[in-house]
């Protein structure tokens, strides 16, 4: 027996060591700087990293560690926050705002360290101070460790399509005018892809997004929704995608013709050229606009795909346009993100846990604000479970945890709702007004550690009922089921899927409707549920 043993300890030996030399050390520099660029027949002052927009793409593998440093030279306070990275035991470099970290002033600099772990696909970073994720924002890119592959055919080429909303006004003062108000910010004047306009906006006929592909190759498009506040309806004219991640976590292979994407989510699709090489082929986004009664901008980007090789006509090739969905198509945003599954056993597949420790139920949507003189006020309020969360002023919370200072949050932030009502009845408030207003908190949930979390999101009509989307910051969580109208236990948990659902770390809530997640709170510090809900891991 000890001749065998010794070539098994070696064995482990050398495994450990190719490990850790198969991982790097990431690192970069962010500049973060005001900058004046041209769009839409107008000359705007934006804040930018390194000078672009969007700023840099980060390319990582599985098991490297990022560092990156961020030089504040913008007269804004900034954080910058890696969506969707788990960042576990390294929760302060997370970034969120005054939950996580204080803001790096102007002039100052701070550097982030953390390692890429159980993680492949394509995520993305943006600023997490005020409005600046309008301008501050870039893939972040996590190709299999050294040695491994993806789950799929290997492209040819790996291509982002960043997704952003564009305003000919300063993002910051709206963003104040906005909370000084309490209405809603006016609308954004473009969409853009990789920052991009395209042809159908004024002054934009050679500010599009091209993309020159081989017939017969195959592309894999990482897709990022980097728009503020809309969804979107994405399509390719003539061609189908095959979707095989979402939120850098790998799917069944899914064939579509449009791919809906809401606000912080990501999709990887992959794009066989198979099309005429004499025919050129827009790309064309445009809103999913759930609550048809709100206003919302009603544009289209657009980019282009051109083949190569085309015969020598001497005419211009005609270039055809995707016919999208309606802005208020919302079977076919269902129909695309419920039908979206697990690659089980895949690469980082993770099953789904059968006991349930904790069960939540959270409604979300609009509420108002009261005035400090007990008179109504014209202010929306963010609701969650009647709560409206108010960042911390004098320290971050990760701080106020580690150092035990009190008055900072308060742990009360319940596991249902205050006061259970009709919830998906917009006409409910005509009986009961005082479900409108919200409680102003800094409240949290404690989670004891390696607990499993069950929380049903419950979208309400109190405002306007809206499809919403939700991101649990430090975790992927479980998409059980979703469906519309109110959630009944009785009828609706026969419904989730135990065996293969999707994993996400942004999810959009059904309009008028819910949907069930699930995820192990097996990563300590301090994270935030779409920066309401904040949780602590103890």
């Amino acid at each position: 027996m000890e001749g065998v043993r010794v070539p098994i300890a070696c064995a482990l030996i050398l495994l450990a060591i190719s490990s850790i030399t198969s991982a790097s050390i990431v690192e970069h520099t962010f500049n973060v700087q005001n900058l004046t660029v041209s769009r839409l027949c107008k000359r705007q002052v934006i804040t930018v990293v390194n000078g672009s927009l969007p700023g840099p793409t980060i390319r990582v593998k599985e098991g490297d560690s990022l560092v990156i440093h961020v030089l504040n030279h913008s007269p804004h306070n900034i954080t910058i926050h890696w969506h969707g990275i788990f960042h576990k035991l390294t929760v302060w470099a997370d970034g969120p705002s005054t939950i996580t970290q204080c803001p790096i002033q102007p002039g100052q600099r701070y550097a982030y360290r953390f390692n890429i772990t159980g993680q492949e696909g394509t995520l993305w970073w943006h600023a997490h101070a005020s409005f600046l994720r309008a301008t501050v924002y870039g893939a972040l890119v996590i190709r299999p460790k050294s040695g491994h592959s993806y789950p799929f055919p290997k492209p040819h080429k790996e291509v982002p399509i960043l997704f952003g909303e564009w305003w000919n006004t300063d993002v910051v003062a709206l963003e104040e005018a906005a909370i000084a108000t309490g209405v809603p910010p006016n609308n954004s004047d473009a969409y853009t892809i990789n920052g991009r306009p395209g042809n159908l906006y004024p002054c934009s006929k050679d500010r599009m997004f091209s993309l020159n592909v081989v017939k017969g190759k195959r592309y894999l498009l990482r897709i990022i929704n980097a728009a503020m506040n809309i969804q979107l309806f994405f399509k390719i004219a003539n061609h189908r995608l095959t979707v095989v991640a979402a939120d850098a976590v790998y799917t069944a292979p899914y064939v579509t013709d449009v791919i809906v994407i809401a606000p912080g989510q990501t999709i990887d699709a992959l794009l066989f050229a198979d099309q005429s090489v004499d025919t050129s082929y827009y790309m064309a986004a445009h809103p999913y606009a759930s609550a048809p009664a709100v206003p919302f901008p009603n544009t289209t980007t657009r980019g282009v795909i051109h083949y190569g090789g085309a015969s020598k006509t001497g005419r211009s090739k005609p270039v055809l346009m995707p016919k999208l969905p309606s802005f208020f198509d919302t079977l076919t945003a269902y129909r695309f993100y419920s039908n979206l599954t697990a690659l089980v056993n895949g690469p980082h597949w993770v099953p789904v846990p059968r006991y349930v420790d904790e069960e939540m139920l959270v409604t979300i949507g609009l509420g108002l604000e009261a005035c400090a003189d007990n008179t109504t006020c014209p202010k929306f309020s963010a609701s969650m479970s009647n709560h409206s969360f108010v960042l911390p002023k004098k320290l971050s919370i990760l701080e106020a945890v580690f150092h035990d200072v009190k008055g900072i949050f308060t742990a009360d932030f319940p596991d249902q709702p205050p006061v259970k009502f009709d919830y998906t009845n917009p006409n409910v408030t005509q009986t009961n007004p005082g479900l409108l207003f919200t409680q102003k908190s800094t409240s949290a949930k404690i989670l004891k550690f390696n607990t499993t979390v069950e929380v049903v999101l419950q979208n309400h009509a109190l405002i306007a009922a809206e499809s919403h989307p939700m991101h649990l910051h430090g975790f992927n969580f479980h998409v059980l089921a979703q469906g519309f109208g109110n959630y009944d236990p009785s009828r609706d948990r026969s419904k989730l899927n135990l065996v293969d659902p999707q994993s996400r770390n942004t999810l959009a809530v059904p309009v008028g409707g819910w949907a069930v997640i699930r995820f192990t709170a097996n990563n300590p510090g301090i994270n935030s549920l779409s920066n309401s809900l904040v949780i602590l891991k103890m």
